[in-house]
């Protein structure tokens, strides 16, 4: 007797009817994970390189605020994994374009210290991530910007503050906030509208389920963006001086661009020397005025005028040719014979090299080599360096005859400790003394031209940059450039500068803003952290990874 069996009661009958439904299903939805973890890399990469356009030389700063508020978006609702996986493709992208510079020295270089920058932006994902479902979420990711820049302004070896947000709002509405807190104001303001620019878009997303609550949130974020966006115009900038100094910065050029820019033993000195004698020329005959102070650049003298009787002797007689005194960027022996001196040397025409500033933040690989007796065994290029550079210990606060200048050397401009304490230190003007040969025609020397245009701001005092090969300038105290050259041209620049005694808010406060933010957005992370672990009670809220219409903005 045969017993008829019900299909969906037959195990063969299941299983046929089952397997080949289930089985599709999760292969789509994998599919679509997949496809939407690329589009979401390839979003947050491009982002990136939105970033690194808003930087000289391409100066598009309105790219930073989108950048901002792209990797919100990017980081908003998911797993702290995904926040920094997110984080590393938006930063890489970033520093390699940023910093393409430094392929000069070598291609390991550049990749090295892309991914060691990097890394910092990895973290700052991963804490945007963390921190995205809390409420105030657009202030507290502002703030992890600023927590990412302090931490990477400082490590390692001293930090490496390019690609703040700041230095690409140095001629932008946000630009003069950095008379009351400094740079680090100033990237927090640009964060913020990034952020609150993305927190717009995730209440539009929610447009149907929208309330009256969310057209309250809306208006105030708004709202928010406006003061954040120009609250600077409202800041006075205080542009007048006790007194004005009469300057002339001399340009010598060098040989050739790249790591060979000395060229043969004196070439450097030479062109800084003959430049300085031809101005002396002028001034004889009539056609310049007599300037109150001579500026050479960092590397004018590319040997020790202390220890070279020839070097000496070139120096002496260019400056007692234009009879001013005359501030001499050199390389000094000492102090013992494993290290030299990067120093801005004051030189009278009458009694010859008097006061002087030794930089104080020599640069890592390239001014000296950390574990050297290790790393010279594996990277033979390191012998280049074959001496450290000593660390000066105090200020560039010196008497060129008439000013009181603040000098500092080179990227010593990028470190907000560095030129604040030239400042409060009583210099009245600032002077950047600087060799960008290496890196000529690269962008390096805009954007370090676009650093000195926010310190100008910041403390209130023009800037003067002598540059070996370019770019010099004049820079007013409102940030202005009155006056600039070419690079790889020998050139002079004639202006007359205010010298300022009053200082900023900036100046008053010091670190107090950035350590300030910096530590709310440490504690929005541990804030985050203590929410999950209620919500991983069981209170119903959206999980990670869903899509942006589910969850609250």
């Amino acid at each position: 007797m045969q017993v008829a069996v019900p299909v969906d009661e037959a195990p063969h009958a299941v299983e046929s009817s089952a397997e080949p439904v289930a089985a599709p299903g999760r292969w789509a939805r994998a599919r679509a994970r997949v496809r939407a973890g690329w589009r979401r890399t390839a979003l947050a990469a491009g982002a990136g390189l939105l970033l690194a356009a808003a930087f000289p030389p391409y100066d598009l700063w309105p790219l930073s605020v989108l950048a901002v508020a792209a990797l919100s978006l990017l980081t908003f609702g998911r797993t702290v994994r995904q926040g920094l996986w997110t984080g590393f493709v938006f930063g890489l992208p970033f520093f390699l374009w940023l910093l393409v510079w430094i392929r000069v020295i070598g291609s390991d270089a550049w990749i090295g210290l892309s991914l060691a920058e990097a890394l910092f932006v990895t973290a700052l994902g991963g804490a945007l991530a963390l921190t995205s479902r809390l409420p105030g979420r657009p202030v507290w990711a502002a703030s992890l910007w600023v927590t990412q820049e302090w931490a990477r302004d400082r490590l390692p070896l001293g930090g490496f503050p390019w690609g703040r947000l700041a230095f690409a709002n140095t001629a932008s509405p946000y630009t003069p906030l950095a008379a009351l807190g400094g740079a680090p104001l100033v990237s927090f303001a640009v964060a913020l509208s990034g952020t609150l620019l993305a927190y717009l878009v995730l209440l539009a997303v929610r447009r149907r389920t929208a309330g009256p609550r969310t057209a309250v949130r809306a208006t105030a974020a708004v709202l928010c963006a406006a003061v954040a966006t120009t609250g600077g115009m409202l800041v006075p900038i205080p542009t007048k001086g006790d007194d004005t100094v009469k300057v002339a910065l001399v340009q010598g050029n060098v040989p050739r661009p790249g790591m060979d820019f000395l060229g043969r033993p004196m070439q450097v000195l030479d062109n800084h020397a003959d430049a300085t004698e031809q101005l002396a020329e002028r001034i004889k005959a009539g056609q310049e005025p007599r300037p109150d102070v001579v500026i050479w650049p960092e590397n004018s003298s590319d040997l020790d005028p202390y220890s070279d009787p020839l070097a000496y002797q070139r120096i002496d007689q260019a400056v007692r040719s234009i009879g001013v005194p005359t501030l001499v960027g050199a390389l000094v022996d000492g102090p013992d014979a494993q290290h030299v001196q990067n120093e801005g040397i004051v030189w009278d025409p009458a009694t010859g090299p008097g006061a002087h500033y030794t930089k104080q933040h020599p640069v890592p690989f390239g001014e000296y080599v950390p574990f050297r007796s290790v790393l010279m065994k594996v990277i033979t290029r390191l012998q280049r360096v074959a001496h450290d550079f000593y660390p000066g210990k105090g200020t560039g606060v010196m008497q060129l005859g008439p000013a009181k200048i603040g000098d500092v050397i080179c990227f010593e401009v990028a470190y907000d400790e560095i030129v604040r304490d030239t400042v409060n230190g009583g210099g009245r003007v600032l002077v950047v003394q600087t060799n960008n040969a290496t890196y000529a025609r690269s962008g390096q020397p805009d954007q370090q031209l676009a650093m000195s245009r926010l310190r100008a701001v910041e403390h209130g005092q023009a800037v003067l940059i002598a540059a070996t090969s370019g770019i010099s300038a004049v820079i007013r105290p409102d940030g202005s450039i009155e006056s600039r050259t070419q690079e790889l041209t020998a050139a002079e620049l004639s202006a007359d500068v205010p010298l300022r005694d009053g200082r900023t808010l900036a100046d008053r406060l010091g670190a107090a803003p950035e350590w300030t933010v910096a530590v709310l957005g440490l504690l929005a992370c541990g804030a985050a952290v203590l929410a999950g672990r209620r919500r991983a009670g069981g209170s119903g809220t959206p999980a990670a990874g869903e899509p942006l219409s589910k969850v609250a903005p």
